[in-house]
């Protein structure tokens, strides 16, 4: 199963009182303080739909990053918008939030593996099949500091860097419920909750929170993937690890692609 082309993802109208949209209301910066960041998907979303956003802007002296969730209730009906997802608005009950740390996504498994670029053109979650290719955060380290890197070799941003492209989605069950799942530059993190109300309507949530200044949502695409993604996923098979692109007789522009810059 894959969302069959929903609509262009935006953020809610409602939204905390530190967030300011652009008008496009598909990117959201927290303009005050640590707090009253929250954000909601502007309509709800489809069954395996992926609300995907790139964290934009980080801000220093703040302890914590990016919430991401799923609610049941319709932002408008709120009576406020409370001043934190965890543990405000998951109080009020029919919500379901996770805090994103840094090493959420496995990053030391993937660069321990070395070969994460050959995950693939398709991330396959449950019945949900979505092409990869916009789901992976793109990075551009120092020209020198990568070098030792490992997490670089592996293509394997930290969840909480900027570029980090993260995102939530819910899958159908037979009993009627729903399994909520995190997406982290393009690994499922497993249900990350169980037994939503897959009758109801569900909106994605985003908290702007702490070191998270902004965020910009990512239209995902659905069905095949590109001839891009076609070409990268060939080359790569050619390859062991990430630097070994830079060794190929190829374009600059398709080496930067091959490694997801």
């Amino acid at each position: 199963m894959a969302a069959a082309r929903p609509p262009p993802t935006r953020f809610h109208g409602v939204h905390g009182a530190h967030v300011r949209l652009d008008a496009s209301r598909t990117r959201a910066t927290r303009v005050e303080s640590f707090a009253h960041g929250l954000c909601f998907s502007h309509r709800p979303l489809e069954p395996g739909q992926l609300f995907l956003v790139e964290v934009e802007e980080k801000e220093a002296g703040w302890c914590g990053h990016l919430r991401v969730g799923l609610t049941a209730r319709d932002p408008r009906a709120l009576p406020a918008v409370p001043e934190y997802s965890l543990p405000d608005l998951v109080r009020l009950g029919d919500s379901w939030v996770f805090a994103i740390t840094r090493h959420h996504n496995r990053v030391g498994e993937a660069a321990a593996g070395g070969r994460e670029l050959l995950a693939g053109p398709h991330l396959l979650i449950e019945q949900v099949r979505i092409p990869r290719d916009k789901l992976v955060g793109r990075s551009r380290p120092g020209r020198y500091s990568h070098i030792l890197d490992g997490l670089y070799r592996a293509n394997a941003l930290p969840a909480t860097a900027r570029k980090s492209r993260i995102g939530v989605l819910f899958t159908p069950q037979p009993d009627g419920t729903a399994h909520m799942h995190i997406v982290i530059n393009g690994e499922d993190m497993g249900p990350s909750a169980r037994g939503l109300p897959g009758s109801r309507p569900l909106y994605a949530v985003v908290d702007v929170f702490a070191s998270t200044k902004s965020v910009r949502l990512i239209q995902v695409e659905y069905g095949l993937p590109s001839l891009q993604t076609l070409c990268r996923t060939a080359i790569q098979k050619h390859i062991s690890h990430r630097l070994a692109i830079d060794g190929l007789n190829l374009p600059p522009l398709l080496k930067d692609l091959c490694k997801y810059e």
